[in-house]
């Protein structure tokens, strides 16, 4: 995709649509009203009969007269004091979504500072418009992914793919303006190789499979890969990893990716590993899942595919940062040589563990690679995972739950979070559940019974951990069951910002 930032005015740039925010209060009336001159009152006389009120993402089309743009896509954003950095980033994903099914090839995207001025944005990003034009150039690039062009050659309705990108700001700085649109489509076209990779069927993606792309992402984006198979695996010691896999016939892969020089650390003193849950899918084993949206399953890959693009976007805005990408990849199905209920199991760290439910897998494979992470020079970790339900009755799908220690790390991550539009609560590590963990032959159970299990699947996670950590809990927010007006149903990518700018604070120490 071609990008430009323009410094013309708005209705003198050359695309095929022209998009443009509205504000629901009333905002920037001079600007508009220039705009609605040029088109003969049209948008004057949307906005009285309450097509086009500044709703958010209400959207009206407009033909083009005095514009050099044939069609106009008027987005209404709400109060334009709320128009924060999420606000932003859906605001480029409602316009790219709005044209599902349109021929669009050139889309303009005009940011006027006179509607702008009372935005938060700048309190919430920390740098004002460059940081408005990253979220919302990365937010119309995720509007283009359509999962229903993953096994079909073509979609109805589906978002256009863009052959050029402009962002239209005439009072702007064109400079940092660019750099920063230039950043925000990176990023967003990782978020859509992680989501693609998500979803694809478990017929299609094995552990094996999913080892063969993280090898083909090393070798597009210049990282060095390293793929441990279930033989070594056991020689190590990941018996934890091992204990998940061993039921299916698709066997385990241990996955790992890094950059930048051995034993090198970032800008910030630090080796960062980035940990992801990898089940290419789940029927929970032994323990098995109901039937109903078991289908899903195949979403519990979505961790390692997070990761694994998460370090390629970062090899790309910053080759050779110190980074590290772990992705445990398993099936979990009932079999002969399945983990059964009771089975007492010495994980990579030592510790032994009674696998009461063979259901609460994820956090076992988690357990080894964060361990194994460490044994790599890893100084601080985060890990990615569609872990429990838990997290998704207590929060929903808008926002996900983690944990974290020592506190300033947490801060960081959330605070990374927050810089990419990405929102985090933070679960407290009661260690009075620790003792519901207790087990009569073992260190510790892999689960403690359904009071507080969102905090016990913390807990048992901190036992393998020795240095900074954090855990994202996706297992609500990773995929949608229905579609919005910023974005389709399925994986929605999230976190992946989230790793590229924590990581990318390194890199901006180093440089």
């Amino acid at each position: 995709m071609e990008i430009r930032v323009a410094a013309e005015q708005p209705w003198d740039v050359d695309a095929d649509v022209l998009a443009f925010p509205v504000p629901q209060d009333g905002a920037g009336e001079a600007v508009l009203s220039e705009l609605d001159r040029r088109l003969d009152g049209a948008l004057g006389d949307y906005r009285r009969v309450g097509e086009l009120t500044g709703k958010a993402h209400g959207t009206a089309l407009l033909r083009g007269r005095e514009t050099a743009a044939p069609w106009l896509l008027g987005v209404g954003i709400g109060e334009s004091s709320s128009f924060d950095a999420l606000a932003a980033l859906r605001f480029g994903a409602a316009v790219e979504r709005r044209l599902g099914g349109r021929v669009c090839e050139r889309l303009a995207i005009w940011l006027p500072a006179e509607l702008l001025n009372g935005a938060r944005a700048g309190a919430a990003n920390g740098g004002g418009a460059d940081d408005l034009a990253e979220l919302i150039a990365r937010g119309a690039v995720e509007g283009q992914h359509e999962p229903g062009s993953i096994y079909r050659d073509s979609v109805e309705g589906a978002p256009p793919q863009l052959r050029e990108l402009i962002v239209v700001a005439p009072d702007g700085a064109t400079d940092g303006l660019r750099a920063a649109v230039q950043r925000g489509v990176i990023i967003g076209e990782g978020g859509n190789r992680a989501r693609r990779l998500a979803q694809r069927a478990s017929n299609d993606v094995s552990p094996e499979v999913l080892a063969d792309e993280a090898t083909a992402v090393a070798r597009e984006f210049g990282l060095q890969v390293e793929v441990i198979g279930p033989e070594r695996a056991t020689e190590m010691g990941m018996n934890l990893f091992m204990a998940v896999g061993r039921g299916s016939s698709n066997a385990p892969r241990f996955i790992v990716l890094r950059s930048g020089e051995q034993a090198a650390k970032d800008g910030e003193g630090r080796l960062l590993a980035m940990v992801g849950k990898g089940v290419t899918f789940d029927s929970g084993g032994i323990s098995i899942k109901p039937a109903d949206r078991m289908e899903e399953m195949k979403m519990d890959k979505t961790g390692a595919c997070t990761v694994i693009s998460a370090i390629a976007t970062v090899a790309t805005l910053a080759p050779g940062t110190p980074l590290m990408a772990v992705a445990p990849a398993v099936e979990n199905l009932p079999g002969p040589h399945s983990t059964r209920p009771g089975d007492i199991v010495r994980a990579l760290n030592g510790k032994v563990v009674e696998i009461q439910n063979t259901d609460a897998e994820g956090r076992l494979i988690l357990a080894d690679a964060l361990t194994y992470a460490e044994q790599q020079g890893a100084t601080h970790l985060v890990d990615v995972a569609t872990l429990t339900g838990a997290v998704e009755r207590a929060f929903g799908k808008q926002i996900t739950g983690g944990f974290g220690t020592p506190q300033d790390w947490w801060d960081e991550v959330f605070q990374a979070g927050a810089r990419q539009a990405e929102r985090y609560w933070q679960v407290p590590l009661v260690e009075e559940y620790n003792a519901d963990l207790d087990s009569w032959y073992a260190d510790f159970v892999n689960t403690g019974g359904a009071e507080g299990s969102l905090v016990k699947s913390g807990l048992f996670l901190q036992q393998f951990v020795t240095k900074p950590w954090a855990h994202l809990d996706i297992g609500g927010t990773a995929y949608l069951r229905k579609p919005t007006p910023w974005a389709a149903r399925g994986a929605t990518g999230v976190t992946h910002a989230t790793l590229v700018e924590l990581a990318l604070n390194g890199a901006s120490s180093a440089a």
